[in-house]
């Protein structure tokens, strides 16, 4: 992979998705950022013109991201970074959340995703090199109530892009899961989705703002370059002090239960 790298960052128009963008371009790299408001990229095309390539992009649609793609590959000639980061959070019961919320919210946090992992494949296997960052979240590995569809789209993208790796390594291309924990984005804010809870779940109707999450944003741009920059990149890296207590607590919990139930599991096997 050259020194000087391409990137296609989706969902540029605040939070992560921004500030790797700003990362990428400050040290030269150039960078085609995608959001679904294209005015939202005018300061960030300002500051960088000769580097930044604004594209408008609603990655729930298939054609629009195959399009895009092209347009990035046509504009620098070659693609060596994509980092799927356009997504939104959806809260509400599960018993709650209407089919239109459901699909809207895999149409974008999944299929978009997908889309674009296989719109930029061709591109990479071709240049025998290229790294595809999914933004999956500690919510990718552990679950808590009023966020059961976003966790589904999470989830998703984990096991697609596990089996991924396995496929695309013989080509040159490396995947990471990039699992954030809990930071001061607009991800409970404006660009949140609620289900209107029933009576019986207004209990847990509740949720704390974005403000009141621990991790600054803009700290996560050295370590995200950093994983970008290795030679051996990993399959999973947690962003933020809290991840890795979180998964040893879920994983040591279902691993427990799981030998709990163990006998159950051996007399189900059969001759």
């Amino acid at each position: 992979m050259p020194s000087s790298k391409v990137w296609l960052i989706t969902g540029t128009s605040r939070g992560f998705g921004r500030v790797w963008a700003r990362a990428a371009l400050r040290r030269g790299d150039r960078v085609a950022a995608a959001a679904r408001d294209v005015e939202s990229l005018e300061k960030l095309v300002a500051e960088y013109p000769e580097l930044a390539f604004p594209l408008e992009l609603d990655v729930s649609d298939r054609a629009a991201v195959e399009s895009a793609v092209s347009a990035v590959h046509e504009r620098f000639g070659r693609l060596d970074i994509l980092v799927n980061n356009a997504g939104y959070g959806l809260f509400g019961p599960v018993e709650d959340v209407t089919e239109e919320q459901a699909r809207a919210q895999l149409d974008t946090n999944f299929f978009g995703t997908l889309w674009a992992t296989q719109a930029a494949l061709p591109i990479m296997r071709n240049q025998g090199c290229g790294h595809i960052l999914q933004m999956s979240s500690i919510a990718g590995i552990a679950s808590w109530p009023m966020l059961g569809l976003y966790h589904a789209s999470k989830w998703a993208v984990e096991g697609f892009s596990d089996s991924l790796a396995q496929e695309v390594a013989r080509f040159g291309i490396r995947v990471t899961l990039v699992e954030p924990g809990p930071y001061r984005t607009d991800w409970r804010g404006s660009s949140a989705v609620w289900a209107a809870p029933s009576e019986a779940y207004a209990a847990w109707a509740q949720a704390p703002s974005a403000g009141a999450f621990p991790g600054d944003p803009e700290a996560t741009a050295g370590p995200l370059l950093a994983v970008v920059d290795s030679a051996d990149p990993p399959l999973r890296v947690f962003l933020g002090d809290s991840a890795l207590d979180t998964a040893r607590a879920v994983y040591r919990d279902r691993i427990r239960v799981w030998e709990q139930w163990d006998s159950v599991a051996k007399a189900a096997q059969g001759n």
